[in-house]
């Protein structure tokens, strides 16, 4: 997100033309600084490992990480932290995510939940005021949607579970980069600007993102003491501080008592958190979601969040259509048609599973998936809201419980993919909901808490079906995060990915995925490839590439109807190459263009 990137990039193809844009690490600042951050690349190929991020100075932190000898874990906690310091508005301390991890010795697939949950004082009445649901810009912009944080619970977990350094060690990076500063780029200052009306109503989150009162200026170097201090002190006293700490104590008070500027008439609600609900708070170990996809082995992440199911179902709906063959409207027909029917599922079945039964292995059944297949057809478009089936019963094209629409959720959040050099593996996706979550800075702290409790339903969408993702005490919201690692047939892997963007997180991991898979297009061209995004919604979104084309026509005239979307998704990915070789991938334009870097570039 930091450095400029040209707009226009040749079409590369995973070959000796693509290895050669991958730019080397620049030598050392000093001794202890590492690689120094260069111009962003969307592509680099060599060996040691590989880090692919949105941000410059991030990916940098990892390739450091990787060359004094950590591994990917290590790795993709400094990116991480880094990316708390850059991407403030999407990430940081003050959110969560999900961790998706492949073992090299081993050849299996482990999974951390880090997702934020709610306080265990909530009920399903959380967001609703006089008896009616908030409205949402109220209910984001408030204490009240602030959940439990978990991503340092989750750097902590990963450490202590497969890395190598501590996470004082793997913060370094961070805390430089936060101490020293970054570069201003033009999609900081956007984002700055979306959001300046909601962050002067809080006074901390203005001296910091607001320097001297104004937006901070496209090339000018932004410096985060405060968030240093703090990355310091998690260093020291370790994630306690956190979830037993004075620094516990700090995201409670902010909280229950949002320092909104006296003058800016905004009533920000207090939200219910407490030290208990910090002390409380567990990541959760946990078996990835899996399903078979032309001879490959796809894992992701398991309910709470609905990315591993939802992307899943999708594959086994396409399992029996050649998309490598199919025309290119024939292709994104199905393909919006699969996504369509999983997010119908979706809406019906997937919660916490610690508070509903959530039937993630029927979900991920071929059989229940072919029987929603059938629902496809080559010249016909399905209406939504589509009904969702019942994965418990499957019947073949039978409709089951009353459709209800696709709630709303954030569309930001961001994404990294890293691997080392013994091939172990991380994707990992972690947010603070939308574009600046709550919009309240932790006092003195430097990190912005996360609005992660408006992903529940405020209320039913439709009160004669069930709803699985309403509110309850210390329940996780429903996510659609959806990092994902593919293996081929020997448990070795072949990539990983995942990208930002709310609910449509889901859709950008399934139309990368056949894009690479069935389309065979080079990873970084699979990742920059303009997207569609129908989620059981009438209208399927589309981003301008494909909305000015004649593809859009072509799908209208089977049925389909579009609205335009600027930009889906941002994502990242990671690739073994078969001469042993890693592939990093991100984006050529979206977010400014993301940073791909390798350890030692080889072409």
């Amino acid at each position: 997100m930091r450095r400029p990137v040209a707009r226009k990039l040749a079409v590369l193809a995973v070959s000796a033309a693509v290895v050669s844009v991958g730019a080397a690490a620049p030598p050392a600042a000093h001794p202890d600084a590492g690689p120094g951050p260069t111009a962003k690349a969307p592509v680099a190929a060599g060996y040691g490992g590989a880090v692919a991020s949105v941000d410059v100075d991030a990916t940098a932190a990892g390739i450091e990480v990787l060359k004094n000898g950590g591994n990917a874990v290590d790795a993709a906690v400094a990116t991480a932290a880094a990316l708390g310091v850059t991407e403030p508005y999407s990430a940081g301390i003050g959110g969560g995510g999900y961790f998706v991890y492949y073992d090299a010795r081993t050849r299996t697939v482990h999974t951390i939940d880090g997702r934020e949950t709610a306080p265990l004082t909530a009920g399903s009445g959380l967001f609703l005021e006089n008896g009616k649901p908030l409205s949402f810009d109220t209910a984001v912009t408030s204490g009240l949607s602030v959940g439990t944080p978990g991503t340092a619970a989750t750097w902590q977990t990963a450490l202590d579970q497969w890395g190598t350094r501590r996470l004082g060690t793997v913060l370094k990076p961070a805390e430089r980069i936060a101490r020293d500063g970054f570069t201003v780029d033009d999609t900081f200052r956007s984002q700055t600007a979306a959001n300046e009306t909601r962050f002067r109503y809080f006074p901390d989150t203005a001296d910091l993102f607001l320097p001297g009162g104004h937006l901070p200026a496209v090339g000018s170097t932004f410096k985060n003491p405060d968030l240093a201090r703090t990355y310091q002190e998690l260093a020291r006293k370790g994630i306690g501080a956190i979830y037993r700490g004075d620094l516990g104590e700090d995201i409670v008070t902010t909280v229950n008592h949002p320092p909104v500027a006296a003058d800016s008439g905004w009533n920000a609600r207090p939200g219910k958190l407490s030290r208990k609900d910090l002390a409380a708070y567990r990541t959760r170990l946990q078996a990835p979601t899996r399903v078979s996809y032309r001879g490959l082995n796809v894992y992701s992440i398991a309910p709470s969040s609905s990315g591993g199911t939802t992307v899943g179902e999708a594959l086994n709906i396409l399992e029996r259509t050649d998309l490598s063959k199919a025309s290119e409207v024939q292709y994104l027909h199905h393909y919006i048609e699969a996504s369509r029917i999983a997010f119908a599922d979706r809406g019906r079945w997937v919660g916490d599973p610690a508070f509903e039964n959530v039937p993630t292995k029927q979900l991920l059944a071929q059989k229940y998936a072919d029987s929603r297949a059938c629902l496809i057809q080559d010249d016909a478009v399905l209406t939504s809201p589509l009904a969702p089936g019942d994965p418990r019963h499957p019947k073949a094209c039978a409709a089951g419980d009353k459709a209800a629409p696709t709630t709303y959720e954030g569309d930001d959040t961001t994404h990294l993919t890293v691997a080392d050099r013994w091939g172990n593996v991380v994707s990992y996706t972690l947010t603070i909901e939308q574009t600046g979550g709550s919009g309240i800075t932790v006092p003195g702290r430097g990190f912005l808490l996360n609005n992660e409790l408006t992903d529940f339903s405020f209320s039913p969408a439709d009160p004669a079906v069930h709803d699985p993702n309403l509110p309850g005490p210390g329940k996780r919201p429903r996510s659609s995060i959806s990092p994902t690692i593919v293996l081929d047939a020997h448990n070795k892997p072949v990539v990983a990915l995942g990208s930002p963007g709310g609910a449509t997180i889901i859709t950008t991991v399934l139309q990368t995925l056949t894009g690479f898979l069935d389309r065979r297009l080079p990873l970084v061209d699979a990742i920059a490839a303009p997207r569609a995004s129908q989620r059981n919604a009438a209208q399927t979104e589309l981003e301008p590439a494909l909305y000015d084309s004649a593809l859009r026509g072509k799908l209208e005239a089977i049925g389909h109807s579009f609205k335009l979307n600027p930009e889906i998704g941002a994502a990242t990915g990671v690739q073994r190459l078969p001469d042993g070789r890693w592939l990093a991938a991100a984006e050529k334009v979206r977010r400014g263009g993301g940073s791909a870097m390798v350890v030692r570039p080889a072409p």
